[in-house]
């Protein structure tokens, strides 16, 4: 059974597989208590990857407006950044083919 920390309001805030760190308190798995915090983090870090999406897009935008500038040479990059970039641009293509297809129809 695992371990936790709780708040003053008595919220689950930590998890541990030892007693250790304020986590004193050994609950169940299956504990609503445990439950609730495991969504907690699982939403918390939904919201992180969906930033981490969009700053990805801003990033290959901006690398996309240096080399249109001629600021930075694509064979400047390394080989595997310039692999990752074209397989990125490929993916983007199909993708935009594909919507394509479908507001056709």
């Amino acid at each position: 059974m695992p371990f936790v920390k709780r708040d003053e309001h008595g919220m689950v805030v930590a998890v541990s597989r030892e007693s250790a760190a304020g986590c004193t308190e050994e609950l169940a798995k299956d504990d609503p208590a445990m439950s609730a915090f495991l969504v907690e983090i699982s939403s918390e870090s939904s919201s992180l990857d969906a930033s981490d999406q969009d700053l990805i897009r801003v990033l290959e935008d901006v690398v996309d407006l240096l080399i249109a500038k001629g600021l930075v040479l694509f064979t400047e990059l390394p080989a595997d950044a310039q692999q990752k970039i074209m397989r990125r641009q490929a993916m983007r293509s199909e993708v935009g083919n594909l919507q394509d297809l479908i507001s056709k129809d």
